[in-house]
């Protein structure tokens, strides 16, 4: 399973939210470059960006710090918010960045998502992040009547190399993932599920494990790493490839 550190960007800064909520913003780091060379040296495979003034705005508004994070590390960068046109996608992928995450769009410009789908494939992930199983739009701001469910099989079917699910309840808040929705949502997609909110101890994402044979196979953290209850490098040793902890025997099987 693959750890993904994230990085949620206000203000050019490194900061976490509580429950999605702007006013309950907490700082953890200046330079965000500073944070993703950190993430970078202790292992992590590929970092998880988010624009959260750009998620307010629309557009992306912190493109400076993403692409000195681009250019500062040699693993991939996927960036998610305020990516509701053509323009904004293009924009990034031109900045080096691996793979861009749409959320707005895909509940109110399905068309947009295929097209972007087709012009760029592999590289457009779709967010879902859901309040009580119904998916919430414009930077967490508003909350549709569309079901998590309903909408990742809509987007696999036009294309989405992956899917990101969010329980907005949950994120920032260390109380662990929600295993129910996680399993509900894989047991109906065949393309991947990366989880996200609410990791707050090594168990958590062992946890995750027992779902990854449906297609669980990436989780993000945040807010864990910044405290220190979760730290990168056990993760990795724990549920990232090759989790063996010493060399097998010979006649053990492999597995990653």
């Amino acid at each position: 399973m693959e750890i993904l550190p994230a990085i949620d960007l206000l203000d050019g800064r490194c900061v976490r939210l509580y429950q999605g909520d702007y006013q309950q913003s907490q700082v953890f780091h200046e330079n965000p470059v500073e944070v993703a060379r950190q993430w970078a040296n202790q292992g992590a495979s590929r970092l998880h960006l988010v624009d959260l003034d750009g998620a307010k705005e629309g557009k992306p508004v912190n493109l400076a710090a993403i692409e000195a994070i681009v250019r500062a590390i040699d693993i991939p960068v996927q960036v998610g918010g305020g990516l509701r046109d053509r323009q904004s996608v293009a924009q990034l992928l031109e900045l080096g960045v691996q793979r861009v995450i749409l959320g707005t769009v895909a509940v109110e410009q399905p068309d947009l998502v295929q097209s972007l789908c087709q012009e760029f494939p592999g590289q457009i992930v779709v967010g879902i992040d859901a309040r009580n199983g119904k998916v919430a739009t414009r930077g967490w701001l508003e909350t549709s009547e569309v079901e998590a469910t309903e909408l990742a099989q809509r987007m696999e079917q036009l294309g989405a190399c992956a899917i990101i699910y969010t329980d907005i309840h949950r994120d920032g808040t260390l109380v662990g993932p929600n295993l129910a929705a996680l399993r509900e949502l894989a047991s109906v997609l065949t393309i991947p599920v990366i989880a996200s909110g609410g990791v707050s101890a090594l168990r958590d994402l062992l946890s995750l494990l027992s779902l990854e044979a449906l297609g669980v196979n990436g989780v993000i953290i945040g807010k864990a790493l910044y405290t220190g209850a979760v730290n990168l490098e056990e993760a990795i040793r724990a549920v990232g490839p090759g989790r063996w902890q010493d060399v097998p025997p010979a006649d053990a099987p492999r597995w990653a």
